[in-house]
């Protein structure tokens, strides 16, 4: 690997600039070109011509210096690109970004000598139909997600799997996530940890009316249609918690599998169930 992009959360300029004053001299004497975003540059005091959504064609491996929601922003833009994803978390939870800041040069170190290991994560396209017209669309890591307003009642929606109708839902929402997202929201809703390697996605209520409406557990080649029933105003559904689109009755959301998935590089320190018990504090107490 030679050029190597960096792309890391421009509120955290205090920490991201103590990172980027060690880093990037460091890896320019690993003989590494590195190629900034115009933001996380301008933390340095440094300019650069490159947009964020361009940094992925330009490298061999990007950097991303931040927290699962920095990771979840990349990793859209990462899409068709055979370009590995290191997160490095700086606070939070972070099950996405595994990586400490105080591993962070160790790890490197491995990389680039090829002894690391990547996890092909699954994504999901998602598409918003209103009267047979395509409104909206995004690429998502974590989940879709279609919940009512702050002021708006039970929301009603009916689902639809491979064209055959799977139930009525009056609630809160929906959530539709990946294995990679089944440790987000769908989990605080009540959905089941699915091993990031496992070909599925899982579709699951929010605080539903009928309490039988549970989560579950899908194959990951189908397609799925929600549809909006309820006439009131203020119904969104979310990408990946960080863009929305407002939903109107009878608005058909589409979601599938992505074609290509992204390589998330893993920690060399530690492996997915380490993660679990230390994120979620499983044993303790």
């Amino acid at each position: 690997m030679k050029r190597i992009g960096i792309i890391a959360k421009p509120q955290n300029t205090h920490a991201v600039k103590k990172i980027l004053d060690d880093l990037l001299p460091w890896l320019a004497q690993e003989g590494k070109e590195v190629i900034l975003d115009s933001d996380t540059a301008s933390i340095t005091g440094r300019a650069s011509p490159h947009q964020k959504s361009k940094v992925p064609a330009l490298v061999e491996m990007v950097i991303v210096l931040g927290g699962d929601g920095t990771l979840l922003s990349v990793a859209r833009l990462v899409e068709g690109k055979d370009v590995p994803i290191l997160g490095v978390n700086l606070g939070g939870l972070g099950f996405l970004t595994e990586v400490t800041v105080e591993e962070l040069f160790s790890t490197l170190g491995k990389i680039f000598k090829n002894e690391f290991v990547t996890d092909d994560r699954l994504m999901l396209k998602a598409i918003v139909h209103r009267q047979g017209e395509r409104v909206a669309h995004s690429l998502v890591l974590n989940d879709v997600v279609i919940s009512k307003g702050t002021l708006a009642r039970m929301i009603k929606l009916e689902i639809f799997i491979n064209s055959q109708f799977v139930t009525a839902l009056r609630g809160d929402g929906l959530i539709l996530a990946t294995p990679t997202g089944s440790t987000a929201y769908s989990l605080s809703a009540g959905g089941p940890i699915i091993y990031p390697s496992v070909e599925a996605m899982v579709i699951t209520p929010i605080s539903p009316h009928t309490l039988t409406n549970r989560p579950i557990v899908i194959p990951n080649d189908v397609h799925v249609e929600v549809v909006l029933k309820t006439r009131e105003e203020g119904t969104t559904v979310t990408f990946d918690g960080q863009v929305g689109f407002s939903l109107r009755h009878e608005d058909v959301v589409e979601i599938w599998t992505a074609e290509s998935k992204i390589k998330l590089i893993r920690s060399p320190q530690r492996n997915y169930y380490e993660v679990l018990r230390k994120k979620l504090k499983w044993g303790e107490g």
